[in-house]
């Protein structure tokens, strides 16, 4: 952990405020195939462009009372939320990592891991358009991160893409059904390039428990079977940053306390 004034603090903030803003375009545009650049933001209901002034992370949220300046509609609470996760992160990133080559990458990595999991979320997908080429980046990405190293990404990305592809292969040989879907095969596997096979181990293990305790959850409140279809790549998102963070110290408490 890093000490840093508190204008780098709010400055920081600012920035992931800023980034999240564009998180919610790229959730909004890519699963319909749009683009992410132009044209530039507009009320989904009334379709009139977003003026600069109403466009200010949070601030404008907050001094509209969540509604379209021209038509009333209502702006979803999410938009809000997700600026909010993404400026959270950016100072959770800073503190941890500091300014460095390190940080920016894992900030890089984390916004993308929120755009899967919002997607996920309404659409049940993860975009291809994302995962794959993430693969790619996040494996040469990596190289700034002193932890891991090539070898280390390579596995990670096998084991990662390979693991859940077993489960897939071996769920649809018993039931004659699809399980997990290709999406979490990808996303895993762009999680392992980035963390390496150390951490596919823990974000498998972490989403499992997570994902498996909130669907009871749900399955409880709105009394469905064990048929109810949660989407697994925000927990496999969450296991990531878990790791990201703590990680390596959950592991080397595990492994001292299994050694007592």
């Amino acid at each position: 952990m890093q000490a840093f004034p508190f204008q780098v603090i709010i400055i920081v903030f600012a920035f992931g405020l800023c980034v999240g803003s564009f998180l919610n375009v790229c959730i909004y545009r890519i699963p319909e195939s749009k683009s992410i650049v132009t044209p530039g933001s507009m009320c989904p209901r009334c379709g009139v462009k977003i003026r600069f002034y109403d466009n200010i992370p949070l601030l404008s949220y907050l001094l509209l009372r969540g509604r379209c300046r021209n038509c009333r509609a209502s702006i979803a609470v999410r938009y809000p939320l997700v600026e909010l996760l993404s400026g959270a992160l950016a100072v959770a990133v800073l503190i941890k990592f500091g300014l460095t080559p390190e940080a920016a990458v894992t900030y890089g990595f984390a916004a993308v891991l929120i755009v899967i999991t919002f997607i996920d979320i309404d659409h049940r997908i993860i975009p291809d358009v994302i995962s794959l080429p993430g693969i790619a980046a996040f494996f040469l990405a990596a190289r700034l991160v002193p932890s891991v190293t090539w070898l280390d990404s390579l596995i990670g990305i096998l084991a990662g893409g390979g693991s859940l592809f077993l489960v897939a292969w071996f769920y649809h040989l018993i039931t004659r059904k699809e399980g997990m879907g290709g999406g979490d095969i990808k996303l895993l596997a762009m999680i392992g390039a980035m963390i390496g096979w150390k951490g596919v181990l823990f974000t498998i293990f972490a989403s499992s428990a997570s994902g498996t305790l909130v669907g009871l959850i749900v399955m409880l409140i709105k009394r469905q079977n064990m048929k109810l279809a949660v989407p697994f790549g925000p927990f496999l998102a969450l296991g990531a940053v878990m790791y990201l963070f703590y990680g390596p110290q959950v592991i080397a408490w595990y492994l001292q306390s299994g050694a007592m």
